[in-house]
């Protein structure tokens, strides 16, 4: 059954197991109703963005249309954000080879996607070559000259903007 025939809770984003289903299992709100004023809304885990206070997110295909979390991933066939499928023949486990470095996966792809690096509170344990690189790119550009630059920040940094490149070449 297709994902616009059944009901999605806008608070989190799930989407009713079967028809008739009223109210979303995870949450308690009855399916379609606004988001509670407190509650942490969903993130769409393929283009990062959250949704908006309403429970809604922009269309990736319909500019204009808003659409629930569940409708907006499907959607997400038709307009994909980048080469995912090549993306992952780099893939070693939960990391990525960029030329001779490997970084953690899902931070590069979090990069690649919104170009924004945020380890978070792992940020030092994730702090290697590929995203010294990425943060350098996205705040000097890739073909930034960096004062005290080492060559193997250089050598990482050409490496990561052919990644972006081809990767966005879809």
């Amino acid at each position: 059954m297709a994902i616009e025939a059944l009901p999605a809770c806008l608070q989190c984003g799930s989407v009713a197991r079967r028809p008739g289903v009223t109210f979303c299992a995870r949450c308690g709100l009855p399916y379609g109703a606004a988001p509670r004023a407190d509650a942490e809304l969903p993130v769409c885990p393929i283009c990062y963005r959250e949704v908006d206070a309403d429970g809604l997110i922009p269309s990736p295909r319909s500019p204009g249309r808003r659409v629930s979390l569940a409708a907006h991933r499907q959607e997400h066939a038709q307009a994909p954000v980048g080469d995912d499928d090549w993306l992952e023949s780099l893939r070693e486990g939960d990391r990525v080879r960029i030329g001779r470095w490997r970084a953690p996966f899902d931070v590069v792809r979090h990069y690649l996607v919104t170009g924004a690096v945020d380890g978070g509170r792992l940020r030092a344990a994730r702090h290697d070559a590929i995203v010294t690189a990425m943060t350098q790119l996205a705040r000097w550009g890739p073909d930034a000259q960096v004062f005290g630059d080492q060559p193997e920040w250089a050598e990482a940094r050409a490496a990561v903007a052919a990644l972006m490149e081809r990767y966005h070449r879809g």
